[in-house]
């Protein structure tokens, strides 16, 4: 039986965070590639007509590591798909879609990384910081890294990942925009999924 995580982190933070842990693998001489690199989220909508699946994405994570591995990333809301299905923000959300909703640190030990043959995967399980406002949280999470090529190396989630629906919903600002979105009600578990490339700069 898989192990689902139920991550009492905020919707942005989350998601987000999940995918961050991807760049914590590399050196300077790695980058996330925004183009594909994004974490997937289903929430399951409940209705008058039963429960009814929807799709989200955080897209275009982007960052490098530090020498040691290091890795610093805030993540916004208009890296999500949340903006672009809300349409025009009033006034009082516009001004969030640019500024950090969390700010993700992790550490992996890059020679590991190196070390990747062509073809080859390792599991690591990283341990994530999540600093939302005043809040810091830190979570265990199992990273799939596989070597795609001498300049590509694919990041996965390597179990099940959910999300607590309904910490999600307790949270004001978050269920503001639940709200914005259509969403009254939703099911306890949000699964999610990692997908995200690191490749070399010029590769």
């Amino acid at each position: 039986m898989k192990r689902c995580h139920r991550l009492g982190m905020k919707w942005i933070g989350l998601t987000c965070a999940l995918a961050l842990l991807s760049v914590s693998p590399m050196l300077a001489a790695w980058e996330l590639d925004p183009a594909q690199s994004r974490v997937s989220a289903t929430i399951v909508q409940i209705g008058p007509d039963g429960p009814v699946p929807r799709h989200h994405e955080v897209r275009r994570l982007a960052g490098s590591a530090n020498a040691n591995g290091e890795l610093q990333l805030p993540l916004r809301l208009n890296q999500s798909d949340v903006v672009e299905r809300l349409g025009p923000l009033p006034p009082w959300l516009s001004g969030l879609t640019d500024r950090p909703m969390a700010t993700l640190t992790t550490r992996f030990p890059p020679e590991r990384l190196n070390a990747l043959a062509v073809g080859e995967s390792l599991v690591e399980t990283l341990q994530l910081s999540v600093q939302t406002g005043q809040a810091t949280r830190q979570e265990p999470l199992e990273v799939r890294f596989s070597r795609v090529s001498a300049d590509q190396i694919r990041i996965t989630n390597a179990e099940r990942v959910a999300l607590d629906g309904q910490a999600l919903m307790a949270d004001p600002t978050l269920r503001s925009v639940m709200l914005l979105l259509g969403y009254e009600q939703i099911g306890d578990e949000v699964p999610v999924s990692l997908d995200a490339m690191l490749v070399r700069p010029g590769g």
